[in-house]
């Protein structure tokens, strides 16, 4: 090879070194690129994750909250229990209202702690001047408190209203009459009207009385029967009243009885045992 063939071919090496160069810079610049890419990838990544993280205890927090949130409450009933329905009178208002039929017959109940009623009927015949008759029924009915159905002295109260209004929408009565009654419970009202029957004609006497979440109706009714006279409607009035008292006692009674059972139970559980566990090993 001549020298001028030489020179000509190291001139075009050196000539294309700087192109060489050249380009091997640029890869290098690329290489640096495409690395960076996966670096950018997860940190997006982390990013991304950090996010769903404090979604996820956001959520958790809520749950936590509604957990934590108090359930719905309503206020208890004052009474739990109802009186043993035939033995609510005493004997003396007993003779007063049915002289001759003091013994009461007690109703049907599925459950007596909840509902219970008892009547007594009188009849004393007087031969050839006839005869008087008299009929008592007292009705208990109790309502516990509920939270979807509200409190039992409000669900009471609604009961009470409906039996006031049924006591006066009786058909065929006659010269009927409502009136309030006081010292009766938290609420009371006395129905009079006349019904007359093939039998004669009916005095009725309905005392509607609400101590906190009972109910008491109390009905009570008198005739003269086979020519003998009407009874005064006063009277019987009178005495319907007196023994709608009777029975607000008797239920309030209830409560007493309840809360001397409890704390006979407190001092009985509180009580020091006789002996200890040493002394009976020993």
């Amino acid at each position: 090879m001549s020298e001028g063939t030489m020179q000509r071919r190291v001139q075009r090496d050196d000539d294309q070194r700087p192109q060489r160069a050249g380009r091997a810079k640029r890869r290098g610049r690329a290489l640096v690129g495409v690395a960076a890419v996966p670096v950018m990838l997860i940190a997006a990544g982390c990013s991304s994750d950090s996010g769903s993280g404090d979604d996820a205890k956001q959520s958790s927090e809520s749950a936590a909250s509604a957990s934590a949130s108090p359930s719905p409450t309503v206020r208890a009933a004052v009474y739990d229990t109802l009186p043993e329905p035939c033995g609510m009178l005493a004997k003396k208002t007993l003779e007063d209202l049915v002289p001759k039929g003091t013994k009461g017959k007690e109703g049907p109940s599925d459950d007596t702690a909840t509902r219970a009623n008892c009547s007594w009927s009188s009849l004393d015949n007087n031969g050839v001047k006839g005869s008087q008759f008299r009929w008592l029924n007292v009705s208990l009915l109790r309502f516990d408190s509920d939270v979807t159905r509200g409190a039992g002295d409000e669900r009471a109260r609604e009961y009470y209203a409906k039996q006031v209004e049924d006591a006066q929408a009786v058909a065929d009565a006659k010269n009927t009459k409502a009136e309030p009654v006081s010292g009766t419970g938290d609420e009371a009202t006395l129905i009079r009207y006349d019904l007359k029957k093939k039998e004669g004609s009916f005095k009725q006497q309905t005392v509607v009385t609400r101590v906190e979440n009972v109910v008491i109706t109390l009905d009570y009714n008198g005739a003269g029967l086979a020519g003998d006279k009407t009874p005064d409607a006063d009277d019987l009035a009178k005495a319907a009243t007196k023994a709608a008292k009777e029975a607000v006692g008797a239920v309030t009674e209830t409560k007493g009885a309840a809360d001397g059972d409890a704390a006979t139970d407190g001092a009985s559980s509180s009580a020091p045992s006789s002996a200890s566990p040493s002394a009976e090993k020993g």
